[in-house]
Parts: C-alpha cells; structure tokens; sequence
C-alpha cells in the first residue's frame, strides 16, 4: 500500500498542508481520517474544504452527522460526516452512507471506525495525530 506523510506544522501553515492533500487525492472520493479528540480532524478538513473551493462556513456535522458543501470553483459536491454519535453500523446504513460512498462525490469521514464495515474497499486511510512539539503529522494511506 502507497503512504504519503504529510506535517502541519501550525494553523499558519494549514491551508499549505491541504493543498498537499487535495492534490495527493487523485481519483479517489473516499477519505477516512482517524485520530484522537483533539488531534485536528474537523479543523484539516475544513482546510481542505477551502482548498477544494468552498466558500460557505464549513463546521463539524456532530449533530446532524453529514454536512453537504459544494465548491464554488468546480461545484464538485463534499460530504462531511462525523459518525462519533452513531451508535452503530446500522443507523449509518439508515441514513444511505453507502449510497455517498458511492455517489462520486467526494466524503471526508470522521470517526469512521464507528462504521468501518460500510467503508468502501477504495477508502484511502488517513491517521492524524499531535505529536509532542504541537505540530500534527498526517498519513493517508492508499488502497491497492
């Protein structure tokens, strides 16, 4: 399996990581970013969001689970889930996350673990973690 690492080394230095990011993506739609509470993961994604040209407010959908942006540059349509409070596969497979799975449309996951079974074979894995210094160090790890 193909791993890119990637670093942020601050906030000042985000959009600069997501712009690695976005242009690591490649023809894959589905994103999994795994890491602890606090490691950065709504705060990345929203980086990516801007770099993929949203220009709405984008937050985490810790409520209401998916938020739908669409860029303003390709109309490309986002999808942003945090599956934290899912309390199991089953209430994703009631709300059609496979149908966004497979749509095209590009889905940047939080939490996925909690839904792990649903996830597509072409899911591109991405770990954040804060390291000691503060700064955050991000693999994606690509499908076969």
């Amino acid at each position: 399996m193909e791993k890119l690492e990637l670093k942020i080394a601050s906030l000042d230095t985000i959009e600069q990581t997501a712009e690695q990011f976005v242009d690591a993506m490649g023809d894959f739609s589905v994103f999994a970013f795994y890491g602890e509470m606090g490691a950065g993961k709504t705060t990345f994604i929203n980086a990516i969001c801007r770099v993929l040209g949203v220009e709405d407010v984008t937050n985490s959908p810790s409520f209401s689970i998916i938020n739908e942006y669409r860029s303003e540059t390709t109309a490309e349509l986002i999808y942003h889930f945090d599956c934290y409070r899912l309390e199991d596969e089953r209430e994703a497979e009631d709300i059609g996350v496979e149908d966004y799975f497979e749509s095209g449309a590009i889905c940047l996951i939080e939490w996925p673990e909690r839904i792990d079974n649903l996830l597509p074979d072409h899911t591109v894995r991405v770990d954040i973690k804060e390291d000691e210094d503060g700064t955050r160090s991000i693999t994606l790890t690509f499908p076969e």
